[in-house]
């Protein structure tokens, strides 16, 4: 018999804020409910499960039946709840005060659904900091879970790990469990033998050990082809009946259990980290290639392992760099905060307030905020989705004030350094539309929110290099029939795209970007950028103001550049009036040569109204559709362009006050998620453009307005609402 050891095993169930219903139903279908029912007759073995806010909301709603078989096993004893914070945010990424918030309002939420006593949490894609440590104290949190990685990169050895640890920030501790990353590779892709045969090994090294298993529910049914590998094919009730014919020595228990009947191994200071892929996923591009090469070389000379602990790639909080527009996000995600915590601590209370606390807390959720193996940052309808709930928050914080949507017509404009790089910022409000402009990143507009919608239609993203383009280049790979982890896949969803990973931009996807064309540039050459820019207007920086009117609101912004060498200045001026659901654009060019035209444009960007259905297209005016959204248009001698969303319900007009030549063409990237590589539309350009000559003073001008229409939207409401009274 082999000396007894403890196995405890900690499952995380996740399904970001803004998932669609269907896939989150698949991912219940598919992983959740047969888990549960593979595991339900086996009671002699425990399980820890964690499932996060976003997801276990959903549960409620359309399956509550499943958390009521969960609050069943917890009263049974054979089922722990593990906690977190509510909605899945990275800790690091979010104050204090929504760190200790976020945690103890779904630990109250977990104890009174599932009637359950929460000790521990989950720690959000295992990102730590040591001084988390506090956080989780105050927030009565005894432990949570790191992986093994975390432990190494501190220079502890394999052998010390057979158990868990304490760690301390300021005089308050906490117990950390470091989660075996042998078990994350094995569980479910090995025979379950291979795993016995590990927890063996362990066993008669260290008796009474502790090996702890934490990671994603989805590997069990949800990623590619581990549905038939666990469940069809028998492999989840092999490994539950390994486990119960080895109980004799093999105790299968919860993380509390483990806490109250084993004394902590010692004391543990973790250095920033997060899982070992994470960190090289944080990494920028060139530098992750380089890592992988390095990697893969000592890995053929046999001098990977002696070395791995000691390696470790980026660091989390980078992401925000290496996309700014998730920095962008994040700076929203800080002033919605900053806003309440301001209120919150004059005292202020209201109903308006609470609901305004959860929706800052949904829009926290990780999943948008990143890219490594999961599509993240690059799926617009997760980032929509944080969006959405960022500026609901806003809505509901003005409601509270007195200036909502409905509280009469009103405008207002603040400069101040919104996006975190030390420069101002420029913020235009209304009833309706929210406009942030960035005059030293190009006088562009890089945040416009629709606020009956809840919707920013500039959150985009632009297309950049990424390690994993080479294996897009390199072609499909296979596992050569075995299951393999989501991180060994070459998938591709659609043919072609080794043909788009060499198209990049060289700028942020925004609106109010100025552009010098060559006169005979094609529209091709722009949508591939294959074309010379000849001006330095399109990230330059232009010096801003804001004009204050009792009615309406202004910034100008103003910047003497240069066109193939020649001075140009350009102002631009962008109003929104009280109660405005427009904006007026206004250009001035001066200092144009006389004795020759220019080619001038001015990119809009519009994102979250996908291309590929009839109800999302472009009309001229007159409602009648010109073409689906995401369509190459080269529109001559107009003066306006729509872009509707029968889905969202809203209809963006561009009108311009001089005839006009527009191109359209669509923003796609190629991205990886778990399953496979993919084309992904991120956003669609309007491009009005000119051959320009200017009068006889240097000087040419035009005016646009962009009129947002949501009557659609807001009839639908106002039937809802009616269906609701009735």
């Amino acid at each position: 018999m082999s000396s007894s050891i403890r196995l405890v095993l900690v499952l995380h169930n996740h399904q970001p804020i803004g998932n669609f219903d269907g896939v989150m139903e698949q991912a219940y279908q598919d992983s959740y409910l047969p888990f549960l029912e593979v595991f339900e007759p086996y009671e002699s073995l425990k399980l820890a499960i964690h499932t996060s806010g976003s997801l276990i909301e959903w549960l409620d709603e359309h399956h509550p039946e499943y958390l009521d078989r969960l609050a069943a096993l917890v009263s049974a004893g054979r089922l722990e709840i593990v906690g977190g914070a509510f909605f899945e945010p990275i800790l690091t990424m979010i104050p204090p005060r929504d760190r200790v918030g976020q945690i103890t309002s779904y630990t109250e939420w977990l104890n009174n659904r599932l009637g359950c006593d929460v000790q521990g949490m989950w720690m959000p894609e295992r990102v730590w900091e040591q001084t988390l440590t506090s956080d989780l104290a105050t927030a009565g949190i005894r432990y949570t879970v790191l992986d093994d990685f975390h432990f190494k990169n501190g220079g502890w050895t394999e052998d010390q790990l057979h158990g868990y640890y304490l760690t301390e920030n300021n005089g308050q501790l906490v117990s950390v469990f470091p989660g075996s990353e042998k078990l994350r590779y094995t569980l479910p892709f090995a025979e379950p033998h291979e795993t016995i045969d590990y927890l063996r090994h362990v066993a008669s090294v260290q008796p009474n050990a502790i090996v702890t298993f934490g990671d994603d529910g989805e590997k069990f049914g949800t990623w590619p082809d581990t549905k038939a590998h666990v469940y069809e094919h028998g492999w989840l009730h092999r490994f539950f009946d390994a486990l119960v014919e080895n109980q004799d020595w093999i105790h299968v228990t919860t993380p509390t259990e483990a806490l109250n009947n084993v004394a902590p191994l010692g004391k543990i200071y973790i250095p920033e980290s997060s899982y070992r892929e994470m960190t090289e996923w944080a990494l920028p591009a060139e530098q992750q290639k380089k890592y992988e090469d390095v990697h893969h070389s000592l890995e053929e000379q046999g001098q990977w392992e002696p070395v791995a602990p000691f390696i470790r790639g980026g660091f989390w909080r980078n992401f925000k760099v290496r996309y700014p527009e998730t920095g962008e996000m994040y700076a929203r995600m800080l002033e919605v905060s900053n806003r309440l915590a301001e209120l919150r601590g004059e005292g202020q209370q209201s109903s308006q307030l609470d609901q305004a606390q959860i929706e800052l807390y949904r829009g926290q959720c990780n999943c948008s905020y990143w890219h490594g193996a999961f599509g993240g940052v690059y799926l617009p309808h997760l980032r929509n989705a944080v969006y959405n709930h960022l500026i609901a928050a806003d809505n509901l914080i003005d409601e509270h004030l007195g200036q909502g949507r409905t509280d009469g017509d009103w405008v207002t404009g603040e400069a101040a350094d919104y996006n975190l790089d030390a420069r101002h910022e420029v913020r235009l409000a209304s009833n309706s539309l929210v406009a942030y402009a960035a005059p030293a990143a190009g006088g562009s507009l890089y945040e416009l929110d629709i606020r009956s919608i809840c919707h920013n239609v500039l959150a985009t993203l632009a297309r950049r290099p990424e390690a994993y383009h080479r294996k897009v280049l390199a072609g499909p790979a296979g596992a050569d029939g075995d299951v393999a982890s989501i991180h060994d896949r070459v998938v591709f969803k659609q043919e072609g795209l080794d043909k788009e990973v060499s198209v990049y931009d060289s700028y942020l996807r925004k609106s109010l970007v100025d552009h010098f064309y060559d006169l005979d540039v094609s529209l091709d050459e722009i949508a591939t950028n294959g074309y010379r820019e000849q001006g330095d207007f399109v990230t330059g920086s232009y010096e801003g103001k804001l004009r204050r009117a009792a009615d309406k609101m202004q910034v100008m912004m103003t910047r003497d550049g240069h066109v193939d060498g020649h001075p140009v200045r350009i102002t631009k001026g962008v109003t929104l009036e009280s109660g405005g659901s427009e904006l007026e654009i206004a250009y001035l060019l001066e200092g144009l040569p006389t004795d020759q035209p220019l080619h001038f444009g001015i990119e809009l960007n519009f994102a979250g109204m996908p291309s590929g259905a009839d109800d999302r297209f472009f009309h001229s005016g007159d409602g009648n559709s010109i073409g689906q959204l995401g369509e190459r248009l080269d529109q001559i001698d107009v003066q306006s362009l729509h872009l509707v969303d029968g889905w969202l319900g809203v209809d963006c007009g561009l009108s311009i006050d001089r005839p006009t030549s527009i191109w359209t063409h669509p923003i796609s990237t190629v991205s990886q998620s778990e399953g496979g590589f993919e084309m992904v539309h991120q956003s669609v350009v309007v491009l009005p453009h000119w051959i320009l000559q200017a009068d006889e003073s240097g000087r040419w001008s035009v005016k646009l307005r962009l009129a947002i229409d949501t009557s659609q939207a807001e009839s639908r409401m106002a039937e809802a609402e009616c269906a609701v009274g009735n």
